[in-house]
């Protein structure tokens, strides 16, 4: 089974983002252009029109981190864990299910936990609905429960799950003391012996860094770019 099928539509991140690096770098390439042509502002040409392409290049850039170039992100992240097959399984800020499923592909005797707020700023098309129909196209919906919550308050006992994964989801919390709960109720939920899997741009190696200080065997790769600013990915074995 392929880790994503031409069926499942994992969505745009930060799909406004996108829409303003385009259509702000087609404009001052357009102005730019123009303005070459008028004798007073020519000499704005070259920077109207050299902004307006860097603008069109990073738009088009994320447009390949979110079609394709996350999916390889995802699959690198979930295979730095020797899967067993059972485990029981939370994706941290799941959107459209990219890593649930990825992680339920790999789990076919044990369950997935997609949890979210469902922010579409954050993904485009972010709801739960996607998230399921994606399941269905992939195979794997009977292995997929679909939860709404915030990070900072997850809705699970202590020491519930295997694996705790995220992907690109956590520094979406704008500030630092909300990350740093994150990460605290991601350990809090792993089991003794468990394992949290993330990929995040910007703080990751905060993460890391708090996950050390708990007492996890922490692995960390990087610099990875995807979408524009540096990520990094970490896997952090909790000790059983």
């Amino acid at each position: 089974m392929t880790e994503t099928g031409d069926r499942e539509h994992y969505g745009i991140d930060a799909p406004t983002v996108v829409r303003t690096l385009g259509a702000g770098g087609i404009a001052l390439i357009v102005v730019g252009l123009i303005a070459g042509r008028i004798p007073a502002v020519a000499p704005l040409m070259p920077m109207l029109v050299g902004t307006g392409i860097g603008m069109t290049l990073g738009a088009a850039w994320m447009l390949v981190s979110s079609l394709w170039l996350k999916r390889i992100v995802m699959r690198h992240l979930l295979d730095t864990r020797r899967w067993q097959g059972d485990e029981q399984v939370l994706d941290i800020g799941s959107g459209r299910g990219l890593v649930a499923i990825g992680a339920a592909r790999r789990v076919p005797r044990g369950m997935v936990h997609a949890l979210d707020i469902w922010q579409q700023a954050d993904l485009s098309g972010n709801t739960p609905a996607a998230l399921l129909a994606n399941g269905r196209a992939a195979g794997v919906a009977e292995r997929l429960a679909v939860d709404t919550g915030d990070a900072r308050r997850m809705p699970y006992p202590d020491a519930t799950f295997d694996v705790v994964a995220s992907m690109t989801a956590i520094h979406n919390i704008p500030d630092a003391a909300g990350r740093t709960t994150a990460i605290a109720e991601a350990w809090r939920v792993t089991r003794p012996g468990g394992q949290l899997l993330i990929f995040d741009i910007r703080h990751a190696r905060t993460y890391a860094a708090q996950l050390r200080a708990l007492g996890a065997e922490v692995r960390l790769t990087g610099p990875i770019v995807l979408w524009g600013p540096i990520g990094w990915r970490f896997s952090a074995t909790k000790p059983g």
